[in-house]
């Protein structure tokens, strides 16, 4: 997810000079030094003397040990999380209780640019701060604001959907491949569907009830398919689905 944050702000006009990274690997540091131009730099206190923003991107078993190495410079940036289940207030106690923490959950399609991102506050976060989180997180796709209850259900659906929508893909493929189509040319139709039905969906701003119905003829194929779907529960189970990843996030963020 660093690698996504650091291109994403390369594309959106943040100067090579200005991001500064480091790493437990230092291959990893290296390899973006050498793309990218960007500064690596083996010293965590130094990297954060430097800094604005510290963007915290590692294990979140690694997270506040980490921080708690950097309390003593805390309370003179702000501090960006993409941990997942690591609470504002698990981060502030590891800095101190000075730090102004913005705690973010973006997904993986904010590798190519195309995140759904989700933020909250910490308690001594300002508007300022908010807004300049909103702005880097908006390098890599679209950010909603939450109260930090909700993360839960946000790690559901944008952090564990993508893995939904690629079984759902697969699955599609497998149908075209069994009613007569090969393979490759299943799996890019199926995609494209997939990719153009959510492109409408966001640029129309209609119900997707609505457009379903658009393309259900009386007595056609899609009806037919969609008897398929309901007799399977896939409503049913995607709706488990992200119920079941929501409780398993309130799970490992409690403990």
């Amino acid at each position: 997810m660093a690698s996504a944050l650091i291109r994403g702000l390369l594309r959106a006009g943040i100067p090579k000079a200005q991001l500064v990274v480091s790493d437990l690997d230092s291959s990893k540091v290296e390899a973006l030094v050498a793309e990218l131009g960007v500064t690596g730099e083996r010293d965590n206190e130094k990297l954060v003397e430097q800094a604005d923003v510290v963007i915290l991107a590692v294990k979140p078993a690694a997270t506040c040990k980490l921080a708690q190495g950097l309390k003593a410079l805390a309370a003179e940036r702000l501090w960006l999380s993409v941990a997942a289940g690591i609470k504002t207030s698990q981060l502030e106690q590891a800095l101190g209780g000075t730090a102004r923490v913005i705690r973010a959950m973006p997904n993986a399609p904010a590798l190519i640019g195309q995140g759904a991102s989700a933020l909250c506050r910490g308690k001594l976060a300002t508007d300022a701060d908010e807004h300049l989180a909103i702005a880097l997180l908006g390098a890599v796709g679209t950010t909603e604001v939450v109260d930090e209850a909700m993360m839960d259900a946000v790690t559901a659906v944008s952090g564990s959907g993508p893995a939904f929508v690629m079984l759902v893909i697969e699955a599609m493929t497998d149908g075209a491949v069994r009613a007569g189509l090969p393979r490759a040319t299943a799996q890019r139709l199926a995609t494209q569907t997939v990719l153009g039905s959510a492109v409408l969906l966001q640029e129309t701003g209609r119900h997707p009830g609505e457009l379903k119905d658009m393309v259900t003829s009386p007595g056609g194929t899609t009806i037919a398919g969609i008897e398929a779907l309901e007799a399977g529960g896939l409503r049913s189970a995607l709706i488990s689905a992200v119920t079941k990843a929501a409780e398993r996030s309130r799970v490992l963020s409690e403990g």
